[in-house]
């Protein structure tokens, strides 16, 4: 009978290596934040709040807090990571340094915000005009997309209060520009709310997209090459006229509920109005179709809305709401782009969708738990999950292409960021070695050789 000895291969493990580096494919974020200039907006943005003598920068340290986030970080002590490979990473502050720049920041409130979204939306611009064709705004809009995240909380936190789905924690509003189907997505806006905030709060909605707007080049800050995008919940009559007054007239595209003046007006558009929905590459979708709602139900709403409603037969099994009609799944979005066939209307809004990816990614990369107590804490927490995801989607614009730059944080973190390297010195260069058997080797050679042929910011 033959002996089993495993699956796997035995190994002997010692602890003597030398010239080691891992998570060595970080070198890309480190390449990202040299070449976009993040680190030097960063640093002098912060640096009221240097102290005399101080050894480590508050920029840097930020920017650490970051980078450990980016790759796989949760808390503040998980910047130790970083703190392992110098080589790589620089000098990195100790674990008090850190909580103590957190209360620092914290303390200081709108102020210190205020100077790290500053250098984030500089920088932002200085990324969008190296990406060129690449940048979210080629195409001659951005896209913005705002929605409610329930993060859980499993202690006694400031603010964590029952959510609407009977669960505690907390429940920011959140804001993305769309990168499209090639691309993934960057943050812009995040607003720390109580878990019992509302949905559909329009107060909240509207500082939400003035935090976003803050982040966009200055020719996308009012005007229709801006859309706002959300679900029903920012369908509300104070969020839509404050879209369409004070000379902004941003374009939206925003979900509306299903009321009864709605459902009634539904139930009387005739046959051939109905058009059937398109799918991204053109194909008619069976079983669904939009049509244009007009008439006494836009009564109230701002000038220029146009009502679109959705019907389409629901998937086998599915329970029907009381809102639908005739067997039809009735869904319903307001705009304002004119000239438009509403079935390309239809198909914009529901990519929208896309939003829930980004959420995916964010709950990745620090947005699952909230790890501080003091809701000051927390919010600064939230600009430094930005920070991290900015980083994230940075670098695929810049460095990688194909489905590659469709990865999303955990993928790259598994294929990209973990890889190991040996530290190799030769008169004053030190050089990665990549393992030449690592599949996606080739993938982290090129991206750093594209981004180091980026110019140099200043």
């Amino acid at each position: 009978m033959k002996k089993l000895i495993g699956s796997y291969p035995r190994v002997r493990v010692q602890g003597d290596g030398g010239a080691v580096v891992s998570q060595a494919g970080g070198v890309l974020l480190v390449e990202t934040v040299r070449k976009t200039g993040l680190d030097t907006a960063i640093s002098a943005a912060l640096a009221p709040w240097r102290k005399q003598r101080a050894v480590h920068d508050p920029g840097k340290v930020l920017l650490d807090l970051a980078l450990a986030m980016a790759l796989g970080g949760d808390c503040l002590s998980d910047v130790a990571v970083l703190r392992a490979e110098p080589q790589v990473f620089g000098l990195v502050a100790s674990d008090p340094t850190v909580s103590r720049l957190v209360e620092t920041l914290a303390a200081a409130g709108p102020h210190a915000l205020t100077a790290i979204r500053r250098a984030r939306a500089e920088v932002r611009e200085r990324v969008w005009k190296l990406a060129g064709a690449d940048a979210p705004d080629a195409g001659g809009q951005v896209i913005v997309d705002i929605d409610g995240v329930l993060v859980l909380a499993h202690s006694e936190k400031q603010d964590a209060t029952a959510t609407w789905k009977r669960t505690f924690g907390h429940h920011p509003l959140v804001a993305f520009v769309d990168h499209g189907a090639g691309g993934s997505g960057e943050p812009v806006a995040a607003l720390l709310r109580p878990g019992n905030a509302g949905s559909n709060t329009a107060a909240d909605h509207i500082t939400t997209t003035q935090l976003a707007l803050a982040q966009l080049p200055k020719r996308h800050r009012r005007g229709r090459r801006t859309l706002i995008r959300t679900d029903s919940a920012g369908g509300t009559h104070d969020f839509l006229n404050w879209l369409t007054t004070r000379g902004r007239w941003l374009s939206y595209s925003v979900g509306m509920t299903i009321t009864d003046a709605v459902h009634q007006a539904v139930l009387h558009v005739p046959a051939p109005a109905w058009t059937p929905a398109v799918e991204p590459d053109g194909q008619v979708r069976d079983g669904a179709w939009v049509a244009e709602l007009a008439g006494d139900v836009l009564n109230g709403w701002p000038k220029g809305i146009r009502l679109i409603v959705r019907k389409e037969r629901p998937h086998p099994g599915a329970q029907l709401r009381f809102t639908d009609a005739d067997g039809m799944r009735l869904t319903c979005f307001a705009t304002n782009t004119p000239g438009t066939a509403i079935a390309a209307l239809e198909l914009r809004h529901r990519q929208r969708a896309r939003a829930e990816d980004r959420i995916r990614a964010a709950r990745d990369t620090g947005l699952r738990n909230l790890p501080l107590h003091h809701t000051a804490q927390n919010q600064l927490w939230l600009e430094i999950v930005q920070l991290a995801l900015d980083l994230l989607a940075w670098m695929p614009t810049l460095a990688l292409t194909g489905r590659t730059r469709r990865w999303e944080p955990k993928r790259m973190r598994l294929r990209l960021f973990s890889a190991a390297a040996r530290l190799v010195t030769t008169g004053r260069r030190r050089i990665l070695r990549l393992a030449n058997h690592w599949p996606w080797t080739d993938v982290i050679t090129t991206a750093f050789s594209r981004l180091q042929a980026l110019p140099n910011p200043g």
